[in-house]
């Protein structure tokens, strides 16, 4: 296990807890993540109280492991967390909380899906997408 540090820059990214539970893959990237240092009790958005009796204390984000020809989908991609993001600060820019701060990352995050995207229809157009051929 290893924890990530790279997003305390404020006091609630201070308290938020990220771990990296698995050993890399055959591509060299882990695939689980655990996120603790919350408490959901105050988040009117969430669903947890009411299925489980009880707030979210922990969020777990697990990836694609595995080429899907051979595997299946089991997991997020790069591209479906990045998509979240994107909606967010789209969200954020049509609103009140519009900046400049925030446009950048919406660029940089909106470029960031493009290349990944790019690369999966390369794959897909030399017949090696969902294997580990390079």
């Amino acid at each position: 296990m290893r924890e990530l540090t790279g997003h305390r820059v404020n006091p609630a990214n201070e308290k938020l807890k990220i771990e990296v539970l698995d050993e890399p893959g055959s591509g060299g990237a882990s695939h689980l993540y655990h996120i603790t240092g919350f408490n959901s009790s105050s988040n009117p958005s969430d669903p947890w109280t009411k299925r489980h009796g009880q707030p979210a204390e922990h969020s777990t984000i697990l990836f694609q492991n595995g080429p899907i020809a051979e595997v299946g989908v089991n997991g997020l991609t790069h591209e479906a967390l990045l998509a979240i993001l994107i909606d967010r600060l789209e969200a954020f820019q049509a609103g009140p909380y519009k900046s400049d701060d925030n446009q950048e990352a919406l660029t940089r995050l909106i470029g960031a899906q493009y290349w990944l995207q790019q690369r999966t229809l390369r794959r897909m157009a030399r017949g090696v997408e969902g294997t580990h051929t390079v």
